[in-house]
């Protein structure tokens, strides 16, 4: 094994070009558990949190998914504190589109005025002339599609926002935004457990999308003592998260895993993960499994 792989081990999960010119190791970094509980406030320990930031870029990590409504803002501004000035080969992902009233309140805001707003304060907390990858949080369906998408169509035109992605959609969604202004990302809910958006996955794949699976380690009962994961994971050596991330950098060229966490010792074994290699047979006893 090569330098890289040894101390940069989030190389061995293979690159992706987000837009076709966004490279980054499709194993990344959220940024959501840098915050308080109920991804609300500072953490209980900030110091840790920039420990976890640097430690994830010292392992090899490309690519960090943050948004303005982590904290709300807190995520942004620790990102800043540990990171900046920023590695060449670091794309910073943020979204706007959701608001906090409280802990675990989340409301879609998609008002054109608010988007732009929003873009700048995320530019200023972040520390960037240009966001690399701004996600529309939600829809929201109180406001033509058009008039969001819009708002961020003319982000780009101005130079602050290179590219533009979607969450929480459907295919027909995509399309309809597609329509409107490219698109070249979705995120949506997607682990081994939860394949709901398997056909939005597909999609993705046939029109080389990056799709960004948040809570990608959700493992259910499949952990359990004697299940599926827990056979393979003896195996392997590896925890049963480790094996459900191999799953899915597996399961698809497109596939960018995003898990978070707010400990050092979580993030370096999410990262081994990037190094376990899953046979065929493995990789169809755990899909049929879940």
């Amino acid at each position: 094994m090569g330098t890289n792989a040894v101390d940069r081990p989030a190389k061995a999960s293979g690159t992706y070009r987000i837009g076709g010119d966004l490279q980054v190791d499709r194993l990344g970094y959220g940024a959501m558990q840098i915050t308080g509980p109920g991804v609300w406030g500072d953490p209980k320990d900030p110091a840790e949190a920039v420990r976890v930031l640097r430690r994830a870029v010292e392992l090899g990590v490309t690519f960090v998914d943050t948004a303005d409504s982590y904290g709300p803002f807190v995520s942004e501004l620790l990102i800043r504190e540990a990171l900046h000035p920023y590695p060449d080969d670091l794309v910073i992902a943020t979204k706007a589109g959701l608001t906090r009233s409280g802990p675990g309140d989340w409301r879609p805001v998609g008002r054109p005025e608010y988007l732009r707003q929003q873009c700048e304060l995320s530019l200023r907390h972040l520390g960037l002339d240009c966001i690399p990858l701004y996600q529309l949080h939600r829809i929201d369906a109180k406001v033509p599609l058009a008039d969001q998408l819009g708002e961020l169509a003319l982000l780009k035109q101005e130079g602050k926002i290179r590219h533009i992605g979607l969450s929480e959609v459907t295919v027909a969604q995509i399309e309809a935004a597609q329509e409107i202004t490219p698109v070249v990302s979705v995120q949506n809910l997607y682990n081994l457990a939860d394949r709901s958006a398997e056909d939005v996955l597909d999609h993705c794949e046939r029109h080389d999308l990056a799709f960004i699976p948040w809570f990608p380690i959700a493992t259910g009962n499949l952990a359990r003592p004697g299940g599926p994961l827990d056979a393979i994971s003896t195996e392997h050596g590896a925890t049963p998260a480790q094996l459900a991330l191999a799953w899915l950098l597996r399961r698809s060229p497109v596939m960018l895993p995003i898990p978070g966490t707010s400990s050092v010792a979580h993030l370096e074994e999410n990262v081994a993960a990037a190094g376990v290699r899953l046979t065929d047979a493995e990789f169809e006893a755990l899909a049929r499994a879940a």
